[in-house]
């Protein structure tokens, strides 16, 4: 059973500059190391793309983008997994339990900051590591975008 996640932090920088920190992929890397140190991503960010993020080991997600509106939302539409060996898996009964997933981003501005709104869906084995590393992860793209503003 998958369950929607809700996570947010207001950054003190405008919404195009925390868009492109969080997308870029030098800037990327530093605050997705707070789910797995040394990941990345290879793909597109634009609708329709295909996109896959990376552990340094090779395994990882396979996704789409579902919608893009810079620099206001993007929706991502985890649709299976990657195995170290590169081989995706859309097929098997455990990719079936939970895909497809979405993790959802809308950044709104407030004032001369934004506020960023992470919608995270998750199956239970995952609930946990996601409410203790989500709060972390955003507080590293806090840091980065404000000390790049």
């Amino acid at each position: 059973m998958v369950k929607t996640l809700h996570f947010s932090t207001v950054i003190d920088a405008k919404p195009q500059r925390v868009w492109d920190t969080m997308l870029q992929p030098d800037t990327y890397r530093i605050w997705t190391a707070e789910f797995a140190p040394g990941s990345y991503y290879e793909g597109s960010w634009n609708k329709g793309e295909s996109i896959r993020f990376l552990s340094p080991e090779g395994g990882g997600m396979l996704s789409e983008i579902a919608e893009s509106r810079p620099p206001e939302f993007i929706s991502i539409k985890h649709v299976g997994y990657i195995k170290k060996d590169g081989v995706p898996d859309t097929t098997s009964d455990e990719i079936k339990s939970w895909a497809p997933a979405y993790e959802n981003y809308t950044l709104s501005p407030v004032g001369a900051s934004t506020e960023v709104k992470v919608a995270c869906d998750v199956t239970p084995d995952f609930e946990e590591y996601m409410n203790t590393t989500w709060p972390k992860a955003l507080a590293k793209l806090k840091a980065v975008c404000e000390s790049l503003a």
